[in-house]
Formats: C-alpha cells, sequence, structure tokens
C-alpha cells in the first residue's frame, strides 16, 4: 500500500468513527424524547379525573 492511500484509509476510518458515534447520540436523545413524550401522553390520557355526578341530572 502506498502512503497517500493508506492515509485515506486513516482519514476516512476517523471520520466514519466520529459519524457512528454521532449517529449513536442522535438515536440515545431520539429515544429519550420518545420517552419523554410517551410519559406525557400517559399523563394527559391516563389520570383524567373522574367528573362527578351531577345532582340536577339525577346523577346520571
Amino acid at each position: 500500500m502506498n502512503p497517500v492511500h493508506l492515509e485515506d484509509l486513516v482519514r476516512q476510518n476517523a471520520y466514519l468513527r466520529q459519524r457512528n458515534a454521532q449517529l449513536q447520540e442522535d438515536v440515545t436523545e431520539l429515544a429519550a424524547e420518545a420517552e419523554r413524550l410517551r410519559q406525557m401522553l400517559e399523563r394527559l390520557h391516563g389520570r383524567r379525573p373522574a367528573a362527578p355526578p351531577n345532582p340536577l341530572s339525577g346523577g346520571q
């Protein structure tokens, strides 16, 4: 292998490692955001207080 080709491979390898780390971080952030939104949705739809019966409608 000539030195120029080897330098290109080293540079490409460094770039790919950095890009891989960035993508893994993005996936982690998206997973955290999805979890946060899921919890928010559960809070909005999971804990609705029951409306007390209306005494004027005979409790129906």
